[in-house]
């Protein structure tokens, strides 16, 4: 019987989606690396079955144990561990004078902590929710997932349900690869609703690709097992998962957020009843007001993880 090695997992992630494993997508290719095929992820599981389960030596276990591809600069790159070692967390705030969902929005993000600042607020209606557009799906198209990924947010711009928070065109490249935690300070009219949050990559020419994005169902804020329903108008600290990415947003790129109360049809519309979603028609739909708080009290923010090696 072979020795026992010691078993040290392996992580490949790269820029693909359910279904499609090119790196190619409509308006955005990653390059001819970014295939599968290229990564020949066949040969990879080979070598480290063989190495773990056989107890063949494949030289799997030498391999460093992380490896993904970079956005961006559209690059892989092997790593020690994941999240990266060397990750720095860092608060970018939301700013506004309460104009973030206009068409001229004035939403900014920076480091900079909020002073006092006025609220944003939108109207979340269920007959009309925020259409999904790219990301992490695998809605039908021509072709298998052909409405999947880094899909331009632009179609969104200007809907009074979606507030967006930029920073000024940046100066010099910033990396950000990593798990992604959007923090809001929020209240509703409603007994129930949904907040969601999209990481995106503005380019100079202004297409807007969508890099990673999450949504919370305000009643299971604090439990999944237990929902509690909002109490309209208390403000509430609400912690989003926005997922992971790894990606380099270039000089003279902006860093964007958008924020708002839906995105369907990947995600179910919440009614803002606080009933039972799937048994509620259409007449059970209610409006519902919803805010954002970031000021110095209250400051909403979203936590990236920066990758500075100089």
């Amino acid at each position: 019987m072979a020795p026992r090695r010691p078993r040290r997992p392996r992580l490949v992630i790269g820029p693909w989606a359910h279904g499609d494993s090119f790196g190619w997508f409509t308006g955005r290719s990653y390059g001819f690396a970014s295939n599968y095929l290229a990564v020949d992820p066949t040969a990879l599981h080979v070598r480290w079955f063989d190495e773990h389960l056989k107890g063949v030596d494949t030289g799997a276990k030498d391999e460093p144990p992380v490896r993904i591809f970079v956005m961006g600069i559209d690059q892989w790159r092997d790593e020690a561990d994941w999240p990266l070692p060397d990750t720095a967390y860092t608060r970018y705030h939301l700013h506004s004078d309460g104009h973030a969902n206009t068409p001229a929005g004035d939403g900014a993000l920076s480091r900079d902590e909020p002073g006092e600042e006025p609220h944003d607020t939108y109207l979340y209606d269920p007959r009309n929710p925020t259409p999904t557009v790219g990301g992490a799906t695998f809605l039908p198209g021509l072709f298998v997932a052909a409405n999947a990924g880094p899909r331009d947010q632009r179609p969104l711009d200007g809907r009074a349900d979606v507030l967006t928070f930029a920073t000024p065109p940046l100066e010099h490249d910033v990396e950000v690869t990593g798990p992604i935690e959007l923090v809001l300070f929020a209240s509703s009219s409603a007994r129930d609703t949904d907040f969601t949050g999209k990481l995106v990559d503005v380019h100079p020419d202004g297409r807007a690709e969508i890099l990673t994005d999450g949504i919370l169902r305000a009643r299971y804020r604090d439990s999944m097992s237990d929902p509690q329903p909002l109490e309209p108008g208390e403000v509430y600290e609400l912690r989003i998962d926005l997922w992971a990415t790894a990606n380099v947003f270039r000089a003279g790129h902006r860093i964007r957020l958008d924020v708002s109360s839906s995105n369907f049809p990947r995600f179910d519309r919440n009614t803002n009843t606080g009933g039972v979603i799937s048994t509620e028609g259409p007449e059970s739909l209610v409006e519902a007001v919803n805010r954002v708080f970031h000021d110095r009290g209250r400051p909403s923010h979203v936590v990236l993880p920066i990758i500075d090696r100089g």
